[in-house]
């Protein structure tokens, strides 16, 4: 029986292939946790199959390439064919191959396959590319086309993803799932509870788990004293930064009466305490680390958070594990810490849907306010309309400059903000040819569509406001132009408009004789 690819799976699929067709080889899907990359992935190697090639699907874990290779057959029928230990592909008729990186990356393993052997390579967890390990592989391979899978990345994973990726296929957001309904409700409470990691160091690029373990050790007692005080009927994943603190944390929920288990690499019975969890023989579940990645229980409405991280992508692979959708789970308790630290990198709730600090930073500030917690979603709004009447407020004062100027371009910036496009008012390039100069085609689409081209800085914010501009028009909405001249006479959010609307705007002046009519408040006309 066929799968039926979501609205985003679908899109997802066509615009990782048009970015294959189109020359750009290495390309990225962006996907949250829990939205079904891997249903993604299947069809894609299914297309490949299709044209007659052969694509590698690569992980670093022996249950990712399970997982992969179930989901592969479960989606398209397909069996895959397993490199890894003492597996191999080489001669299978099987077209996909779901391999180990730690295998494949052995110089005399690798040297066996031609180097035209795969088609096309996907890569789990992206992240994990650019280490020795994968470059080896992908560099071996390197007439293939590449295509890497990630959760939300924050800007700083993105530059360094640019280095080797070309382009970023697609994006869906959490927020966006969380709308479409594809993922539950987060409410974020936070615990009145200070936990000073100011002293803490910087260990391989986030908070050094030993010093995190060391400062939490003493507030554990009062954690599991909060837990079972208020949450015991919720089905609990903790995440913690080290095995004996895990399993200290554990002991102390099972003293007071809260049946509580605890996993990490050394289990001997892990997968059976997992079952046992997941059947509801315990209410929480203790790890260190562990369980970010390939696991998932749909049933937990849950998540503490007990290592703190800087990483966002981590952050979200350790609050995705409950955001699932499951029957009677109308929402994810998200249990968030007074951490006490000077850094202002530490990954918070606002980390999952804002990457706009301003707007992150009003987030936070309502989950610390709320005495019983805040969704998440509502906080976001309610911080963007903040963020937006202050930027207005600075932009009503760069737009009385710039009528002095008297141009009748729209200044980028202008645009941006007139029809609230975060994305491109906060626009930093992250591949090598998005920093590049815009081309002198795209300079003049824009100075044709009312834009003052000479303030676009590259490639890739240009190709940023084309798109937008196009989408606009087939939308039926405000040109550049009309929101220029409606900007001049005060209107506000005249991005908002449509087409006709500014039009029948625009030729009311013109028969009043370029006069305001009388009565009429521009400043908080709508139409």
């Amino acid at each position: 029986m066929a799968i039926e690819l979501r609205p985003y799976q679908a899109e997802a699929k066509d615009a990782i292939l048009q970015e294959w067709s189109e020359g750009r080889k290495r390309t990225l899907l962006v996907l949250p946790t829990g939205c079904g990359k891997t249903v993604v992935l299947a069809k894609v190697a299914e297309d490949q199959v299709d044209h007659g090639g052969r694509v590698l699907i690569m992980a670093h874990r022996g249950e990712l390439l399970d997982q992969a290779a179930d989901k592969v057959k479960q989606v398209t029928g397909i069996d895959c064919a397993y490199e890894k230990a003492g597996a191999s592909s080489l001669g299978s008729w099987m077209p996909i191959t779901v391999g180990s990186v730690q295998s494949l990356c052995q110089e005399k393993r690798l040297q066996q396959f031609p180097s035209d052997y795969y088609s096309s390579v996907i890569v789990d967890e992206a992240h994990h590319c650019l280490s020795d390990s994968y470059q080896r592989v992908l560099e071996h391979f390197s007439a293939a086309n590449v295509l890497g899978v990630t959760a939300t990345p924050d800007r700083g994973d993105m530059r360094n993803l640019g280095r080797f990726f070309d382009s970023r296929a697609y994006e869906y957001t959490m927020s966006q799932a969380i709308r479409d309904k594809y993922l539950c409700p987060v409410k974020a409470q936070m615990i009145p509870l200070k936990l000073d990691i100011s002293d803490v160091g910087i260990s391989n690029g986030d908070y050094s788990a030993g010093e995190v373990g060391t400062a939490l050790e003493p507030y554990l007692r009062q954690i599991a004293h909060e837990i079972a005080e208020n949450y015991a009927d919720r089905k609990t994943v903790v995440f913690l930064p080290l095995i004996h603190i895990s399993q200290t944390f554990c002991d102390l929920l099972n003293e007071m009466g809260i049946p509580a288990a605890e996993v990490n690499g050394n289990s001997a019975d892990r997968a059976d305490i997992l079952r046992d969890f997941e059947a509801g023989r315990y209410s929480v579940l203790c790890n260190s680390m562990l369980l970010t990645e390939g696991w998932d229980c749909p049933a937990v409405d849950c998540i503490v958070i007990l290592r703190p991280t800087k990483v966002r992508s981590l952050y979200q692979q350790m609050v995705g594990r409950g955001m699932r959708l499951y029957p009677g789970k109308e929402e994810l308790i998200l249990l968030d810490f007074l951490w006490m630290t000077e850094r202002h990198d530490l990954c918070r709730p606002s980390s999952l849907i804002s990457k706009d600090a301003e707007i992150a930073a009003k987030i936070d500030r309502q989950v610390m306010d709320a005495p019983y917690g805040v969704d998440i979603m509502d906080a976001e709004e309610q911080a963007e309309k903040d963020v937006l009447q202050e930027r207005e407020q600075a932009l009503a004062r760069q737009l009385a400059e710039m009528r002095h100027r008297q141009r009748k371009l729209v200044d980028p910036l202008q645009y941006a903000m007139s029809i609230a496009a975060e994305d491109l008012t906060n626009y930093v390039p992250t591949f090598a040819w998005e920093m590049a100069p815009p081309s002198q085609k795209q300079l003049q689409f824009l100075e044709k569509r009312g834009i003052f081209a000479e303030s676009v800085e590259n490639m890739g914010k240009a190709r940023l406001l084309i798109d937008r501009l196009i989408h606009r028009q087939d939308e039926g909405l405000s040109t550049p132009k009309q929101i220029r001249c409606l900007e001049r006479y005060g209107f506000r959010q005249v991005g908002t408009w449509s087409f006709d609307q500014a039009g029948a705007m625009i030729s009311r002046l013109a028969a009043n004789n370029w006069h305001i009519p009388f009565g009429l408040n521009v400043s908080a006309y709508r139409p």
